[in-house]
């Protein structure tokens, strides 16, 4: 089945910003997300999955373990299980990205 933001599985977090869940499984998960402008997540760390971000449009900052990543279109960051991290949108537009996770984040979430 074609998949896209139109048809998938809608969820908002943080108040404002969009998640939309492209692939849900238990071995893989892949979300295309929206942040509005000035919002971030809690920094955490997953204890079994490993993440790739990867920005389609606009650009972000990604704190990773203490070193910021700005992320810019067509670039993403890795993330190691037990790494904290946090996704920040600094700038004054939405951005839009990838987070694929590998196996999915359900009840793997630790605040940081």
């Amino acid at each position: 089945m074609k998949i896209s933001k139109t048809n998938a599985e809608h969820y908002l977090w943080g108040g404002t910003c969009d998640g939309w869940h492209l692939v849900k499984q238990p071995e893989l998960s892949v979300i295309h997300e929206r942040m509005p402008p000035g919002t971030e997540e809690v920094r955490h760390y997953h204890g079994q999955a490993r993440q790739f971000f990867f920005v389609l449009s606009g650009w972000a900052e990604l704190e990773v373990d203490g070193t910021v990543h700005r992320l810019h279109p067509q670039e993403g960051c890795e993330v190691a299980p037990l790494v904290p991290h946090q996704m920040k949108n600094t700038s004054g537009n939405p951005v839009e990205f990838l987070v694929i996770s590998h196996p999915q984040t359900r009840g793997d979430r630790f605040e940081a």
